[in-house]
């Protein structure tokens, strides 16, 4: 594991996770997951570089859920690469070299309830940021 972060008070929200690093093995080998108290994943990403594709999923009550699966791939072997993935109230979304590859709705609820952040990786990671936007404009100014 390359870094962990605790979100005091849970998700919300606004919340997003940039990643940046070097792609430098073909290894599928690099994978964010958004975890709850309990310990599920209640967001797993992850790029496969063996199919070109990014994945998400959950697991949830001891099971994966159903892959949903993104064929836009940006990410170039050997080369610099930047992922950030955000949150609004009804989707995770996941952009890689600002091309967005996946809008996955939440299945874990609360929010609030999503407390820690994992980057498992054996690339480089020169940067990883865990921030909170200002939502002013989404929420109405409320």
């Amino acid at each position: 594991m390359q870094f962990e972060a605790f979100c005091a008070g849970g998700l919300a929200p606004g919340w997003s996770l940039l990643v940046q690093g070097h792609s430098d093995s073909g290894e599928d080998k690099f994978e964010i997951n958004f975890l709850s108290e309990a310990g599920e994943i209640a967001f797993h990403v992850k790029p496969r570089f063996s199919s070109a594709t990014v994945v998400g999923n959950t697991f949830q009550g001891g099971r994966w859920g159903q892959e949903e699966v993104s064929s836009v791939f940006p990410l170039v072997l050997g080369e610099p690469f930047e992922m950030e993935v955000s949150s609004d109230a009804e989707h995770f979304h996941v952009h890689v070299q600002e091309h967005k590859v996946l809008q996955f709705a939440h299945r874990h609820r609360p929010l609030a309830a999503i407390t820690r952040v994992q980057v498992l990786s054996d690339h480089r990671l020169a940067q990883v940021e865990l921030a909170r936007r200002d939502l002013s404009w989404w929420d109405g100014g409320h």
